[in-house]
């Protein structure tokens, strides 16, 4: 391990690695020495996205798959552990935002989608992963959030509930592992950030007046080489 590759020999898993945050996290911890696995849907953006890393001299391994359907994330897990020993850094960015609407106005099919990618999906990964986690030496769980999941607004309900949760399985999570293995678990709010579900949710914004995912990228980098309690919680303004 040298400083310019502090995360080398480091095997990290983003998921909603296709786009926005997770994108640029993905590229961001391959730059940092972590061989980056990429989940996402979208296997055109993960080839890209993968193009990118290679041409900045790191290594990533692209895995598409809808985190939603049935025995996926088992599935994953499976090829994974069947490669890897470990898995060190664990970033949950996929997330899924209905419509905002009011709450009697939810479309059931898009609260359902948030469910499952947001909460469900979450709870999977999460069982699929530990016993890979708790393997490696120190490793390190984040997972982005929303300032909506603790502080409730009108027209949010939806996503906002699937946040809270979301919030809650990783704390509870955290506080699980905490003194049983070296697993370490945050929850990172990444504020007004340049991405499509901001764009979605704040249509006349001008992007350019919030910061780009690259700045919230570089904070996770740095988090996952700190010794935080689990439980940790921050926003990056």
């Amino acid at each position: 391990m040298t400083d310019a590759k502090p995360l080398a020999g480091k095997t990290a898993l983003v998921t909603g690695a296709s786009r926005g945050i997770g994108a640029a996290t993905a590229k961001a911890l391959a730059e940092a020495g972590a061989h980056v696995i990429l989940v996402s849907r979208r296997v055109k953006a993960l080839e890209e996205i993968e193009d990118a890393i290679h041409a900045i001299g790191g290594t990533s391994t692209i895995a598409p798959l809808d985190l939603t359907e049935a025995d996926s994330v088992a599935r994953l897990a499976g090829a994974i552990g069947g490669r890897w020993d470990t898995i060190d850094i664990l970033v949950l960015s996929a997330a899924y935002m209905p419509d905002l609407t009011p709450l009697s106005q939810v479309d059931p099919k898009q609260f359902n989608q948030a469910i499952m990618t947001n909460l469900v999906a979450t709870q999977a990964l999460l069982a699929a992963f530990d016993p890979l986690l708790r393997k490696a030496e120190g490793a390190r769980v984040i997972g982005l959030t929303s300032s909506v999941g603790s502080d409730p607004r009108p027209f949010w309900g939806a996503y906002a509930a699937t946040k809270a949760a979301f919030d809650n399985l990783l704390e509870t999570y955290g506080a699980e592992v905490e003194r049983l293995s070296p697993v370490r678990v945050a929850v990172l709010d990444p504020g007004a950030t340049r991405t499509e579900m901001r764009a979605r949710a704040y249509p006349g914004e001008d992007p350019e007046t919030v910061k780009p995912p690259e700045t919230v990228a570089t904070r996770i980098v740095e988090l996952v080489q700190e010794d935080f309690p689990s439980g940790h919680r921050e926003r990056v303004d």
